[in-house]
């Protein structure tokens, strides 16, 4: 989060820079930009004009310019419609994970994807995620419980709780906590220790 904060100023792409912002409030800022992205959507189609992002993007306190704002929405409207989709925007603004990472989070989520549809349910994660190595629970801060009820909100968007998981919301999360991880072995560990793989 500090190394993050600390090169935003920096950053002259603009998608890096919001990138950067982003994982500068913590792993799970990529799925705040989302519940921002729902937010900025005041019509409810699902997709947010010029207007909407720049205005969106200013009331968060985000640290960009008007100009930078508009660039960046520019950057992520590929198709030039006018409009950005919520997919188009994390697609471009999700951190880059190795081929290994993207590798583990996908063996992971088949586990899990019983049926092959690119589908798991909470009960699904709740079955088989550890909470035993989590710091907060071996520290004795947290109950089990508890810390296994944050976990499965990071997956909820926006505070809908459909109890469905999608391999895409998957890979969102663990981009952001992919990028705290310096080294590949580690974060391989982790995720097959915390899904007892």
């Amino acid at each position: 989060m500090q190394n993050s904060a600390r090169a935003a100023p920096n950053a002259t792409d603009p998608i890096e820079k919001l990138r950067l912002l982003c994982l500068s409030r913590g792993a799970t800022g990529i799925l705040a930009l989302g519940r921002l992205f729902r937010r900025m959507d005041n019509n409810g189609n699902k997709k947010v004009s010029k207007e909407e992002f720049v205005q969106g993007l200013m009331e968060t306190g985000l640290e960009m310019s008007t100009k930078e704002a508009e660039e960046t929405f520019g950057r992520f409207d590929t198709d030039k419609s006018g409009n950005i989709s919520l997919d188009e925007l994390i697609k471009q603004i999700r951190p880059p994970m190795s081929e290994s990472r993207r590798d583990i989070v996908k063996k992971v989520f088949k586990k899990f994807d019983k049926t092959g549809d690119g589908v798991i349910t909470i009960d699904d994660i709740r079955s088989v995620y550890s909470v035993n190595s989590h710091p907060l629970y071996m520290s004795g801060e947290e109950t089990a419980e508890k810390v296994m009820n944050r976990f499965l909100a990071n997956f909820e968007v926006d505070g809908t709780a459909d109890g469905r998981v999608t391999l895409e919301e998957f890979m969102n999360f663990y981009s952001g906590i992919s990028v705290s991880i310096d080294n590949d072995c580690y974060f391989d560990l982790m995720m097959r220790q915390a899904y007892k793989m």
